[in-house]
């Protein structure tokens, strides 16, 4: 369809550049007898021409959604995406695995994901995977989605949706089948750290905890992002920064110097404290 459309422009910019043309070097100004040739053209390419470029697109048009809207019986798996301002929730096994702001995926195999959104209307695109599909509150839409090749597949809010909007980032990395069943796996348990870690401790006695989840922990709020294998992943704030010991440290102490008006507060703590908290949050892997 966008081949269809782009061909088509291409022929009008090129029909309408040449009347142009053909005007302006015109030297002789018309009579009256060239009236009726010219209504003639207006009528031809201003009404007929039209209508029937028109008509053809919209049967196109109308054959592509259907094909959009069918029902998607032939995926293996479903995975949930949840919008939020401005980072990305993904759920998988029926919310018995959460992670944040990365959606694993096997090769070769198409996986159906429900989109939503938890505030404002997002839109869930990975130009190198899918079409950009908007994500609408109270609403859950459908796509599926498939890689052939293992890699990193960059995705983007493509719905302006507030201040942070272009810093509102994902990855999709696609895995061999057998190493996205481990990573899954792997995803399902619980980090083990103990009791009296010092970063743990620094972490359930901080403002972290008011906003975030870390499974086996006492920290169970969903306000921001699930943090219980946030070690592993390859960034902080949803693509604001790489994931490295000194990106981690500053967006802990401060996050609104990297990402102005997100909505996670600096975290008052001391110098031992954020070590701590840092080392902490890395080893969760």
């Amino acid at each position: 369809m966008w081949w269809i459309l782009f061909v088509l422009a291409v022929a009008v910019i090129a029909v309408v550049t040449g009347l142009m043309l053909y005007g302006i070097r015109r030297k002789t100004p018309p009579q009256d007898d060239d009236d009726a040739p010219g209504i003639r053209m207006i009528v031809i390419g201003g009404f007929v021409v039209p209508a029937i470029v028109l008509t053809v697109l919209f049967v196109l048009m109308v054959r592509d959604l259907g094909a959009e809207s069918r029902e998607l019986d032939s995926a293996e798996m479903t995975i949930d995406v949840i919008a939020h301002q401005w980072w990305w929730e993904v759920r998988y096994d029926d919310g018995r695995i959460v992670s944040a702001n990365e959606v694993h995926i096997p090769t070769g195999q198409q996986v159906k994901m429900n989109l939503t959104t938890d505030d404002v209307i997002h839109s869930y695109w990975v130009p190198q995977l899918q079409a950009k599909v908007d994500m609408i509150p109270g609403i859950v839409n459908e796509i599926a989605l498939q890689a052939d090749d293992p890699g990193a597949y960059r995705g983007i809010c493509g719905e302006f949706c507030g201040v942070q909007h272009a810093k509102m980032q994902f990855i999709v990395i696609a895995h061999a089948p057998a190493e996205f069943d481990a990573w899954l796996e792997r995803e399902a348990t619980v980090p083990q750290t103990p009791v009296d870690d010092p970063g743990r401790v620094a972490f359930l006695g901080s403002t972290c905890a008011g906003c975030h989840r870390v499974a086996g922990t006492d920290a169970q709020e969903t306000l921001g992002p699930d943090l219980t294998h946030f070690g592993s992943r390859k960034t902080i704030g949803a693509g604001a920064l790489s994931n490295t010991t000194p990106n981690l440290t500053d967006w802990v102490l401060d996050s609104q110097r990297a990402k102005p008006g997100n909505k996670m507060p600096p975290s008052p703590v001391t110098a031992a404290e954020l070590a701590a908290i840092v080392d902490y949050l890395e080893g969760l892997d």
